[in-house]
């Protein structure tokens, strides 16, 4: 029963990052047909957030009362209805409306299965699991760049989505009993015993500067995952339906680096796998920012393939270098910070872009939060047990 459940879990993973990598690739095509200023991606990508943000720190709570099987079946439902929103929108204020439940479903299931993961399995299968999520991230703008090519019919991409969210949402539903026969609370109620308040956590010398450097990652790959194909568009002179292709090799570079961190995870540890990770962003960013327009490709590959191992392997370090009875709520709470970066830099990458009248930036802005995420790494993961 646990392989099967294993299974699911895996599935749960590429529905996570199905919706992730959509509004990036869509938005220069869905920016003239809705007659908006390019940066409103930002305010979606903030509608969306804020939404994930709250789910998250929900999480702990939501956990305890339905848990992990229930809480994930329902998230992904709240993206299934989402998606299928966004396919029908013809109006800006439509698709904010949606932005909504995007948002609340994303962050309830991300940190519900972070935290199962991050408990049960070896780091190995962090590492696979956070790849599923990248073949779910990369998927998505190939099959929306299908649909740019046909007169920008980005809502097709979108109804597309939406169907493989309905049929995993099926799925996690029918998976429901799996939970139970595999006892998944067994480690959970030993933590509930014994709770820890935020304020105390926030007290532990090692939680902030952790907090920080997830804020730090996601705001770096968001900022990537949503104006790369804009960037290309506008500085390197791609066709959209083009630039959306090329944007999702930041996600296969993403998925194939998971692939390989699980073959390496158990035995470099996390803390090596990180450090490489780093110097890997840096070497495609390096790259990106070469005047050659043919850089641009394998530098998104190199940046995706460095970026690969760091966000999984902070998570599957956080509970070894915790007490039990603090990791879901910190998980949780690792999970709001991610995606609080995710909201306000993405936006405010947007909003600079527009006041410059151009992308030029973008290269820069990603070296600047790298060497954040850098000087913040070596604080995040102290042992506090």
């Amino acid at each position: 029963m646990f392989s099967l459940l294993l299974a699911v879990i895996y599935l749960s993973y590429i529905s996570l990052g199905l919706p992730d990598s959509l509004l990036g690739a869509a938005w220069p095509s869905m920016q003239p047909q809705l007659h908006v200023p390019v940066s409103y991606a930002g305010i979606l990508s903030l509608t969306i957030s804020c939404g994930t943000v709250l789910s998250s720190l929900l999480a702990d709570r939501l956990l305890r009362r339905f848990g992990t099987g229930q809480v994930a079946a329902f998230s992904v439902m709240l993206t299934a209805i989402a998606l299928s929103g966004f396919s029908a929108a013809s109006a800006f204020w439509q698709l904010c409306l949606f932005a909504v439940p995007y948002g609340l479903g994303a962050g309830a299931v991300d940190s519900a299965l972070n935290h199962y993961a991050a408990v049960h399995f070896p780091a190995r299968h962090m590492s696979w699991l956070h790849c599923f999520w990248g073949i779910g991230a990369a998927s998505s703008p190939c099959i929306m760049s299908i649909y740019l090519r046909r007169e920008g019919n980005w809502q097709g991409g979108y109804r597309t989505v939406a169907a493989v969210q309905i049929f995993l949402t099926l799925i996690l539903f029918c998976s429901l009993p799996l939970w139970k026969q595999t006892a998944e609370d067994s480690d959970d109620n030993r933590e509930a015993a014994v709770p820890v308040s935020a304020f105390r956590l926030l007290r532990m010398r090692s939680v902030i500067p952790l907090l920080l450097t997830c804020f730090c990652y996601c705001a770096f790959e968001s900022s990537n995952g949503l104006w790369a194909s804009s960037y290309l568009v506008r500085e390197r002179g791609l066709q959209s339906g083009t630039a959306a292709r090329f944007a999702s090799f930041y996600y296969i570079g993403i998925t194939a680096g998971r692939l390989l961190s699980g073959f390496l995870a158990d035995k470099i540890g996390d803390r090596r796998m990180i450090r490489a990770g780093l110097c890997g962003m840096l070497a495609g960013l390096v790259l990106l920012m070469l005047p050659a327009s043919g850089f641009a490709l394998p530098g998104l590959i190199v940046i995706g393939f460095g970026a690969a191992p760091v966000y999984p392997c902070l998570i599957h370090a956080t509970p070894a270098a915790f007490p039990r009875g603090c990791t879901r709520q910190l998980i949780g709470m690792l999970t709001a910070s991610a995606y609080i970066g995710m909201t306000l830099m993405p936006p405010l990458l947007g909003w600079l872009t527009g006041k410059c009248g151009s992308m030029r930036a973008f290269p820069y802005w990603l070296a600047l939060l790298l060497l954040l995420l850098s000087l913040l790494i070596r604080k995040g993961i102290r042992s506090e047990t």
